[in-house]
């Protein structure tokens, strides 16, 4: 039994439904990539898994409790998330910016400690904009603002990692860089759940794949075992032959 669930999800905005029956067990200590085209339902299933987004029926549940149950600090200590489009603080320095994921382990008069200070130094690091420390976040070009906000949610210290499209904005070198932390935090015992836009990405870095088209999951599971040319027609509309990467072994999709 894996310890993060969604049961039998019906999930909208207003007056539209994205996805009526949507179940997913996320499973545990790997590395999830979602995938699928462009306003099928990825980022709002993100959401309520996070409890950000009421489901209108079914349930989100963590550790067998339904998360509406849960206090916010409680599940922000156990689910960091990253969703799009931050927009920070005007005037605030990356390294205070970073220290607010520690809010979750802070109490209203509790002193910062040097656990708290160690997990922001740590997370500037894995991001790589510890020497970015005393400029302001408005200052910096898209790339260098994500991986701030990327610092922020490992400074959090949370066994779940939900990212919204994290490599948005990132040059290549820096997605890679990005995809490499994620998973080596995989190996040491997180569990990372991606919406990546790049499937041979997702292919090349997760152990889990979920596929998603209008607000369903069409298919899930490792990447070798369901990522073909069909499944990448159906869910993207493109046509394609499936080979092994030249480097890694895993499925890479090149168009036709």
């Amino acid at each position: 039994m894996t310890r993060l669930q969604a049961h039998d999800l019906t999930l909208g905005y207003a007056d539209r439904t994205v996805s009526a029956g949507l179940s997913l067990a996320v499973p545990d200590r790997a590395f999830t990539a979602i995938v699928g085209a462009n306003a099928c339902g990825k980022s709002t299933m993100l959401r309520a898994l996070v409890r950000l987004l009421q489901p209108r029926a079914g349930r989100v549940e963590l550790d067998g409790t339904d998360v509406r149950r849960l206090r916010p600090r409680a599940v922000a200590r156990e689910l960091g998330f990253l969703p799009q489009g931050l927009v920070p603080p005007e005037g605030i320095r990356v390294e205070a910016l970073v220290r607010r994921g520690r809010y979750p382990h802070q109490s209203l008069l509790a002193a910062w400690t040097p656990d708290d200070q160690g997990a922001v130094d740590a997370a500037m690091v894995a991001a790589g904009v510890e020497e970015l420390a005393e400029r302001q976040v408005e200052e910096l070009s898209g790339g260098q603002a994500q991986r701030v906000w990327i610092a922020m949610v490992l400074a959090q210290e949370t066994p779940y990692l939900l990212l919204d499209e994290p490599t948005t904005f990132l040059d290549i070198a820096h997605q890679y860089e990005l995809l490499r932390l994620l998973a080596r935090l995989r190996d040491e015992g997180r569990t990372v759940v991606a919406v990546l836009h790049d499937i041979n990405q997702a292919c090349r870095f997760a152990d889990h794949v979920v596929a998603m088209k209008a607000g369903r999951v069409v298919a899930e599971g490792a990447p070798s075992d369901v990522v073909d040319a069909a499944l990448v027609e159906e869910v993207f509309g493109l046509t394609c032959a499936v080979v092994p990467d030249p480097v890694a072994g895993t499925p890479m999709v090149v168009p036709h």
